[in-house]
C-alpha cells in the first residue's frame, strides 16, 4: 500500500472535480492547468506545459543517472451528452468524461504523490498527460514538439480502464493489443433542382443507397485475426431538410477499422475506388477527407515483462483474456520512440460501457493502477 486513506479520499475528489468540467480534444486548457498545479504541489523538478497543445509532462529526477520511465494518461472528455444522476456528473452540456480519462489522470497524479515523497534511487519518471486522445491527434503533436526532445523515454507505460473485465482485474498481452481506425468523410456534389422538376438536376440519392448498401459490405467484422475489417456508417445527410429542393449534395461518414495498418492501408483503397466508381456512375462530384487516424497499437514484449512483474508483485490476477481490442489507441505512436505497453484493468462485468451517456469511472481503480505503475517505477529506478 503506497497511498495512506487521506490521500485516496483525497485523489476521488480531485477525480470527480474534474469530471465535472470536461474540455474536448485540443480544448484541455483548465483540465492541463489543474494538473500543473498538482505536479508542482507534488515538488515535481521540471513541469513542461504546452507538450502537443495542452499537454503536461511532470518529471521527478532519480539521486544517479538512469533510464528514462515515463508513464501517459490523457486529458481530454467527449462531446457526449452525460445521462446519469451522480452528484459529480459533468456540468458542461453536451460534454462528459465517459472513457475514464478523469480516472487515468488521477491514477497518474496519485504516482505524483509518491513521487513527492519518495524519488526514484536512479534515473527519471516521468508523467505525461497527454491531450487530443479522443480523436488521434494528440500522441503524434506530443512525439513532434521539440519540448519532447527533453524526455525521451526509455519505457513508456500506460493503462486505460475495461467494463467487462471484472472489478481490478488486469487483461495485458504480448504485440498487436488495439485496431487501426480512421473517419472516413465522403461529400458527393450534384446540382440541385426544384422538387417539382428533379430530372433537371443531378441528385445524389441514389449513389447515397448504393454507398450505404455496398461499402460496410468491404468488412464485416468476424474474428480479430490479421485480415479482420470493419466498416462503420456513423453519419448521413442528404440534400436540406426543405420540402421544395430536390437534393444536390451528401455526406456520408464513415468508420473503417482494422487490425493492423497494413489491413487498413487495403481497405481505405478499396473504399475510396467504391466510392469514386459509383460517383461517377451517377454523375457526382466527390471529395474524401479522413479525420481521426489511429495507427494500431502494439505492446513491445520486453515492456510488458516489466508490467506483468509489477502485476505479481503487487497480487493482481492478470492474463490475456479480450485482447486484442476493436477499439482504437492512439497511444501505439509511442512505440516508434520507446519500449511500450498499455494494460488494461477491468472496470466490473456489468459496468456501463466507455463512450456510454451514463459511464461514470469506477474510482476503486485509483488503488490498483496506480500500485501497478509505482511497482513498476521501483522495480526499474529502485
Amino acid at each position: 500500500m503506497f497511498l495512506l486513506e487521506q490521500d485516496l479520499a483525497e485523489l476521488v475528489a480531485w477525480r470527480r472535480e474534474l469530471h465535472r468540467r470536461p474540455e474536448l480534444s485540443g480544448q484541455e486548457k483548465e483540465t492541463a492547468q489543474a494538473v500543473q498545479a498538482l505536479l508542482r504541489a507534488t515538488g515535481a523538478d521540471k513541469v513542461i506545459a504546452e507538450l502537443g497543445g495542452h499537454g503536461v509532462a511532470g518529471i521527478y529526477d532519480g539521486r544517479t543517472p538512469g533510464p528514462t520511465i515515463m508513464l501517459r494518461a490523457e486529458l481530454d472528455g467527449l462531446p457526449i451528452h452525460e445521462t446519469s444522476a451522480i452528484p459529480h456528473r459533468s456540468e458542461v452540456p453536451g460534454k462528459a468524461h465517459l472513457c475514464g480519462h478523469d480516472g487515468h489522470m488521477t491514477i497518474l497524479a496519485a504516482v505524483a504523490r509518491d513521487l513527492g515523497r519518495t524519488r526514484p534511487r536512479c534515473g527519471r519518471a516521468v508523467l505525461l498527460f497527454q491531450p487530443a486522445e479522443e480523436n488521434g491527434s494528440g500522441a503524434a503533436s506530443v512525439l513532434a514538439d521539440e519540448k519532447f526532445q527533453h524526455v525521451q523515454p526509455d519505457f513508456v507505460f500506460s493503462l486505460h480502464n475495461l467494463p467487462g473485465l471484472v472489478l481490478g482485474e488486469v487483461a495485458i498481452a504480448e504485440g498487436l493489443v488495439n485496431c487501426a481506425s480512421r473517419g472516413m468523410q465522403i461529400a458527393l456534389f450534384g446540382r440541385t433542382t426544384h422538387a417539382s422538376n428533379p430530372e433537371l438536376g443531378v441528385s445524389p440519392q441514389a449513389a447515397m443507397v448504393r454507398l450505404l448498401n455496398e461499402i460496410p459490405a468491404l468488412g464485416q467484422g468476424g474474428e480479430l485475426a490479421s485480415e479482420f475489417s470493419m466498416v462503420t456508417v456513423t453519419h448521413a445527410r442528404l440534400g436540406e431538410p426543405a420540402f421544395g429542393i430536390s437534393p444536390g449534395h451528401a455526406e456520408l461518414w464513415l468508420t473503417l477499422r482494422t487490425l493492423t495498418d497494413a489491413k487498413m492501408e487495403s481497405i481505405r483503397l478499396q473504399a475510396e475506388n467504391l466510392v469514386r466508381r459509383v460517383a461517377l456512375d451517377e454523375r457526382l462530384k466527390v471529395e474524401i477527407a479522413y479525420r481521426d487516424v489511429f495507427a494500431h497499437c502494439m505492446n513491445a514484449p520486453e515492456a510488458v515483462i516489466h508490467l506483468k512483474r509489477a502485476l505479481d508483485d503487487e497480487g493482481i490476477a492478470h492474463s490475456a483474456r479480450g485482447l486484442p481490442l476493436r477499439g482504437s489507441e492512439d497511444f501505439g505512436l509511442f512505440n516508434r520512440q520507446a519500449k511500450s505497453a498499455m494494460f488494461f484493468v477491468g472496470a466490473g462485468v456489468d459496468h456501463a460501457g466507455l463512450h456510454a451517456p451514463d459511464y461514470d469511472f469506477p474510482d476503486e481503480l485509483i488503488e490498483v493502477g496506480s500500485r501497478v505503475f509505482i511497482r513498476a517505477l521501483r522495480n526499474l529506478l529502485g
